[in-house]
């Protein structure tokens, strides 16, 4: 196994990719695949959203001063330490009532995934399409940072959303839909007017994680049965690039397939 010391110092710790003229996606080129979330920026007019924040090992925040000219909210779809590390950073911190404790004390204590999450852990995400190859969760570290010692830091979250809630830019309006299965308090925003879905882990067009302690399938079942009707033209997700509406309900479906065949519903003539 490398030591701390064989570890590079990236020289910047953000890519970045202007979608429209309001969205952005900004990741982390060196965090390993399975931990290298879409972190999404979306423009508005009278606040910014920041949809979830990556793994917190560099300041999000600075990285995207020249992006951000005024208020910014931080939602995390949810409370994998993939997609809150940076919540802290900012002063306006949103999620799902039952993801809160997960921002307020963190459980990712270290960049070593067999510490991290034991051997078992490991297996798990092997077994599930997502076989560690990097002895750490990092390829490099920002300036500053030392592996031995990192540790990701608790946000306070200042607001809890739930199924139903508006999320509003002052020109763009969200709703918050509540897709749990991956984990219980997962959920998405759906912005009706456009037909965009900022999903989370809910679903991507990758292996969808439901073996972990907090997942349920038959709610994840449930939350794809909602995705096929919902009438979407774009899908940003949390990890892997976004899809359209047709990729959307291809995915769902193969899910109940693979899951719940015989909740499969009939497919559209």
């Amino acid at each position: 196994m490398s030591t701390p010391a064989s570890l590079p110092i990236a020289d910047r710790w953000f890519e970045r990719r202007t979608i429209d003229d309001s969205i952005t996606l900004l990741w982390e080129p060196h965090v390993v695949p399975l931990m290298r979330c879409n972190i999404w920026h979306v423009r508005g007019r009278d606040r910014d959203l920041v949809i979830d924040t990556g793994m917190g090992v560099g300041r999000l925040a600075e990285a995207m001063q020249d992006l951000v000219d005024k208020p910014v909210v931080a939602i995390a779809t949810h409370g994998h330490s993939d997609h809150m590390g940076s919540h802290h950073e900012f002063a306006d911190c949103w999620c799902h009532p039952l993801e809160a404790s997960l921002l307020a004390e963190p459980d990712l204590t270290s960049l070593d995934p067999s510490i991290a999450w034991g051997t078992d852990g490991v297996a798990s995400l092997a077994k599930q399409g997502y076989a560690m190859e990097e002895p750490y969760l990092v390829t490099a570290l920002p300036a500053g940072t030392a592996l031995e010692t990192f540790r990701q830091k608790p946000a306070r979250v200042t607001r809890l959303i739930d199924e139903g809630d508006e999320v509003s830019t002052g020109d763009r309006r969200f709703e918050v839909i509540h897709l749990p299965g991956h984990s219980p308090g997962s959920i998405g925003l759906w912005e009706k007017a456009t037909g965009t879905l900022f999903s989370g882990d809910a679903i991507y067009d990758g292996p969808l994680l439901d073996e972990l302690p907090e997942s349920d399938i038959d709610r994840y079942v449930s939350t794809m049965e909602r995705l096929i009707d919902l009438p979407t033209r774009v899908v940003h997700a949390g990890h892997d690039p976004s899809f359209d509406g047709r990729r959307l309900k291809h995915l769902a479906r193969a899910y109940i397939e693979r899951r719940r065949p015989e909740r499969l519903p009939a497919a559209p003539r």
